[in-house]
């Protein structure tokens, strides 16, 4: 695709508004807020190969958001009139932060569906947490789905990725899930020189055997994100881009997301346009969710494999 704009990987993604070779860059008008995503704090139960922002057992360079402030920007949605339909809770491990019930809760109670992504393993499955769950099940129904981080269908490659042992930990909380009657779905990664059709096929044969009821063929209930390698040279999104990818802006994450997260060290939480760029000043947008819904610059590697070439999402 030579009319992307492929220079040196030292010279992109320093201007917000040309390319390194002049052109005009790309950017996203926001189109229609419909998820808000509470990135609960980067603290987690392992640490993976690759994470995407490095969350570990030691990492709390986001802290864990509350429920009161969670409960501030659920307000600033129903009185600005927001036309938001889902909230995602990330982390991390969301079932660290120990107000995700009571979060997910007040989400769920205002008639909002809510996604909450999880590795599946101890902490989902501490008995309170369990309980809790459970109740929010009963209240709330299929309102709320659990997606489940599952990197392969197979436990080479995953416990590669996430420690050995961690693909049946990761299953053992899965079959709790689904006997239990939760909406589950699973979140996998491109990273092993599949086809799409073969890791679907992989993931398709694993939830026939344990019985899970997810359709693998669904972009939306398996998810395949690609991988973030950032030594490796991507192109920069020119406007151009548009036409020569006949793909529309209002396709892209930010056009209808926005994340809320909270840096260590700073008074209070913050909006920024993008799941994957928490510590990005460009790409943070201020205190308010309202005052978030402006045009984002396409300047960072990020937006160009994972959301435009990538085509993913992290929304449900």
């Amino acid at each position: 695709m030579k009319d992307l704009a492929l220079t040196g990987t030292s010279a992109k993604f320093r201007d917000p508004e040309l390319t390194a070779d002049g052109q005009r860059r790309a950017h996203v008008a926001p189109a229609r807020l419909s998820t808000v995503w509470f990135n609960t704090g980067t603290l987690c139960n392992i640490e993976c190969a690759t994470c995407y922002i490095d969350s570990s057992p030691t990492n709390d360079a986001l802290i864990y958001l509350t429920a009161a402030e969670v409960q501030s920007y659920l307000g600033e949605i129903a009185e600005a009139r927001l036309p938001v339909g889902e909230i995602g809770f990330t982390g991390g491990e969301p079932f660290l932060n120990p107000d995700i019930l009571t979060m997910a809760g007040a989400a769920l109670d205002r008639g909002l569906r809510v996604l909450i992504l999880t590795n599946a393993m101890r902490p989902m499955m501490r008995p309170p947490i369990m309980a809790g769950l459970i109740d929010l099940l009963d209240a709330h129904g299929d309102r709320l789905t659990l997606r489940v981080s599952l990197d392969h269908y197979s436990s080479a490659h995953h416990d590669q990725e996430r420690g050995k042992g961690s693909f049946e930990r990761t299953l053992e909380g899965m079959r709790w899930l689904a006997g239990a009657g939760f909406t589950m779905t699973v979140a996998g990664r491109s990273k092993w020189g599949e086809t799409q059709e073969q890791a679907r096929a992989g993931f398709a044969g694993l939830f026939a055997r344990e019985g899970f009821n997810i359709d693998a063929t669904h972009p939306a209930q398996t998810v395949l994100f690609p991988e973030m390698d950032g030594k490796t040279d991507v192109p920069e999104i020119t406007t151009a881009c548009w036409g020569i990818l006949d793909k529309s802006p209002d396709s892209v994450m930010c056009a209808d997301s926005r994340m809320v997260v909270h840096r260590k060290g700073e008074a209070r939480a913050t909006v920024t346009a993008c799941t994957l760029l928490p510590f990005e000043p460009d790409f943070d947008l201020g205190p308010t969710l309202a005052g978030s819904l402006r045009p984002v610059s396409l300047n960072h590697p990020h937006c160009a494999k994972f959301c435009v070439l990538g085509g993913a999402s992290c929304a449900g």
